[in-house]
């Protein structure tokens, strides 16, 4: 879908361009834009690496289990079907923690890595899970302490003050996770949902009967 939005964006922009005769202007900016991506994207490299770095240190030293322990009643109450040590605890705490930062093209293969957890523990497994749809929503909506990427972005191209943004982000990103698990939440009380025994990690479907 993106493909054919990104493609239709640029047909009208060539179209427009011809009609108004600044078709050479809509070129160069095209060329303009392209350079300054490739720029934008080199500076990147440096912090995404440092900070990978430090994520990778910081599981291999166990911190990612003690943050994990330290979340454990919150995650209980999230994800009650999920039992206690289970390894899709530690995954989204990567995950977790790598939004906090900011660093969401990190955040990716941890979110996979998380998913791919949750879904051992997914009798059906041709439908998501309420976990999984519940973790999902904080991945998308999750919130974000340092967004290290924008600040990036920020430096690179010139702000007076990158890291300006952090406490109205802060703000942003903590009202929409907020508004993502209760969305999760309600959503998973509708007639069809998924209901868990997080006792037994078996679901039974609830099914509506036809009339």
């Amino acid at each position: 879908m993106l493909n054919y939005i990104w493609f239709a964006l640029m047909i009208i922009a060539i179209i427009v361009g011809a009609i108004n005769g600044t078709l050479t202007e809509v070129t160069n900016a095209a060329v303009d834009s392209a350079a300054v991506a490739v720029e934008i994207a080199l500076g990147l490299i440096g912090i995404m690496a440092m900070w990978l770095g430090i994520m990778k240190i910081a599981e291999k030293g166990g911190l990612i289990k003690i943050l994990a322990r330290g979340i454990r009643p919150v995650a209980r109450y999230i994800f009650p079907e999920i039992p206690d040590g289970h390894p899709a605890i530690g995954a989204m705490m990567m995950n977790i923690t790598a939004n906090w930062l900011g660093l969401g093209n990190a955040a990716t293969p941890l979110g996979l890595k998380a998913m791919d957890e949750l879904q051992s523990l997914n009798p059906v497994k041709d439908t998501a899970s309420n976990s999984q749809i519940t973790f999902l929503a904080i991945n998308t909506a999750s919130i974000t302490f340092i967004p290290m990427t924008v600040i990036a972005v920020r430096a690179e191209l010139g702000s007076a003050n990158p890291f300006e943004i952090i406490s109205t982000g802060i703000f942003a990103s903590t009202c929409a996770c907020i508004t993502a698990i209760t969305a999760s939440r309600l959503l998973q009380k509708l007639p069809g949902s998924h209901k868990t025994d997080p006792m037994l990690n078996q679901t039974t479907v609830k099914e509506e009967k036809n009339d």
